[in-house]
């Protein structure tokens, strides 16, 4: 198990998966469900301000990814396990076709869990499945991101820089959940790390395949949130999900939903 953050254990379930990786998951409130995943290095409670916000309406379900927070740590932290893994949580909890909504890594993982199964909505918050720009990003790190001495020093730097207009006490809050496991980092980043921009894109465009089985009929309802520019994201989003929709919160940085936490639920529920 990694870490937990704090005296108690914040989740109350656990669910081991097919590889024998254990999740910790937990949910409150009741309503039309929707299911909270968070991003990497971070844990469910980076999620506390909008989790108390929605269980006043809905059921919210969170979870710790794999190798994050409460869950297990485990052979492999690629797209698929960890969306499998959300997937099994879902079915575990007894919810069919939740809002899935993902932060960073967990915007990856819900888009993932979206091509393979039902869901209301999926709302992914800063995070592009164009990677070629944070593939230049990672490069000059590798070196340091592979040593174990650097690597902290490293990703807190890089967290820092994404921080943007973010509350100093509310970016301390997140940064005291933070637990940046170097194996765990790597094993997330390693596509990125390891292959060309080819075959990241293949295997991108591998993972969003099953959107396209919408095509001609009922629009998936996506949503993909950036809090600074993303370029030619709506176009590139909407080849490979059709009806997909991109809003920009411009200069609220890498946490828009922290931020703005009360616009954010006004979003979800509209």
């Amino acid at each position: 198990m990694t870490e937990a953050t704090g005296q108690h254990p914040y989740h109350d379930q656990r669910l081991t998966v097919a590889d024998g990786t254990e999740i910790a998951w937990s949910r409150r409130g009741s309503g039309a469900p929707i299911v909270l995943v968070h991003g990497i290095t971070e844990n469910a409670q980076s999620f506390e301000p909008i989790t108390n916000r929605l269980v006043e309406s809905h059921e919210v379900i969170t979870l710790d990814l794999r190798g994050h927070g409460e869950s297990g740590q485990a052979e492999t932290y690629d797209l698929a396990a960890m969306a499998g893994d959300v997937v099994g949580v879902a079915a575990a909890a007894g919810v069919e076709a939740p809002t899935y909504i993902g932060h960073s890594l967990g915007g990856a993982v819900v888009t993932a869990v979206g091509a393979v199964a039902p869901y209301q909505s999926i709302i992914c918050i800063d995070q592009s499945l164009q990677l070629d720009g944070f593939k230049d990003m990672l490069a000059p790190a590798e070196p340091m991101l592979r040593d174990a001495e650097s690597f902290p020093m490293v990703i807190q730097a890089m967290f820092a820089d994404m921080a943007g207009p973010l509350p100093a006490e509310e970016f301390a809050r997140v940064e005291k959940l933070r637990h940046a496991n170097q194996s765990v980092v790597l094993g997330v980043w390693e596509l990125i790390l390891s292959e060309p921009v080819e075959a990241i894109a293949a295997v991108v465009d591998e993972a969003l395949a099953g959107y396209q089985r919408l095509a001609g009929g009922e629009a998936p309802r996506y949503l993909a949130l950036f809090g600074s520019d993303p370029g030619d994201a709506a176009a590139w989003l909407g080849d490979r999900i059709p009806g997909s929709e991109v809003i920009l919160w411009a200069d609220t940085g890498h946490y828009p939903h922290l931020l703005r936490p009360d616009d954010f639920i006004d979003l979800v529920r509209g």
